[in-house]
C-alpha cells in the first residue's frame, strides 16, 4: 500500500479482493494475464470495489475453494458483489468493468485457455444474475494489463504496454 497526498494506493494482490468507500482510495490490480480484474462501483453509495482472480470454476478443487473462494471466479465475484453490499452499494446501480482474461498464446501454448474460461464463466454469471458489463478490455495474446478504481469517481483507469486512459 502506498500513501501520496490524499490519495491512498491498495494494491489488490493474486486471489484477493478489496472494497472501500473512502474517496481517497484508489485500488489498482497490477500484471493481469489471463487473470480478470473485475471492478464494481455504486456512484449514489459511493462504494467500490476490485477483485483479482486467476481461475474461472471453483469446482475444479472444491477443497481449495473452500480455504480461498476468492481463487475462482464463481465463487470470488459473488463475494466480491457481498462486501459491497455491505457498505451500502446496491446492485442496480453497479458499473462493472472487466479486464483481463488474455491467452497465453496459441492453443499448443495455452491448451487450458484459463482467460478465455475465466470469461465464460464470468459472463455466465452475470448474465444469470442480471447484471451487464458496462466497460471491458479483455482477450487477446499475451496481454499484461494493470487496472484502477478510483473511488473518489468511479473511473476506471487501464495500462497496458503503451496503452494507458480510462476504460
Amino acid at each position: 500500500m502506498t500513501i501520496t497526498g490524499a490519495t491512498r494506493e491498495r494494491v489488490v494482490g493474486l486471489g484477493d479482493l478489496c472494497v472501500s468507500n473512502l474517496a481517497g482510495d484508489r485500488l489498482v490490480a497490477h500484471a493481469l494475464g489471463s487473470c480478470l480484474g473485475v471492478s464494481v462501483f455504486d456512484p449514489i453509495a459511493g462504494v467500490g470495489g476490485l477483485l483479482h482472480v486467476p481461475l474461472p470454476s471453483s469446482s475444479a478443487d472444491p477443497a481449495r475453494a473452500h480455504e480461498r473462494p476468492l481463487t475462482y471466479v464463481d465463487t470470488a465475484v459473488p463475494a466480491l458483489f457481498r462486501d459491497c453490499y455491505r457498505l451500502g452499494a446496491r446492485k442496480e446501480r453497479l458499473r462493472l468493468a472487466v479486464v483481463g482474461g488474455a491467452s497465453a498464446g496459441d492453443v499448443d501454448a495455452d491448451g487450458f485457455q484459463i482467460g478465455k474460461r475465466n470469461l465464460i464463466v464470468l459472463r455466465k454469471l452475470l448474465w444469470k444474475n442480471g447484471v451487464l458489463i458496462h466497460a471491458h478490455d479483455v482477450g487477446g495474446v499475451r496481454v499484461w494489463r494493470t487496472v484502477s478504481l478510483d473511488i473518489a469517481t468511479g473511473r476506471v483507469w487501464l495500462k497496458s504496454g503503451d496503452r494507458e486512459g480510462e476504460l
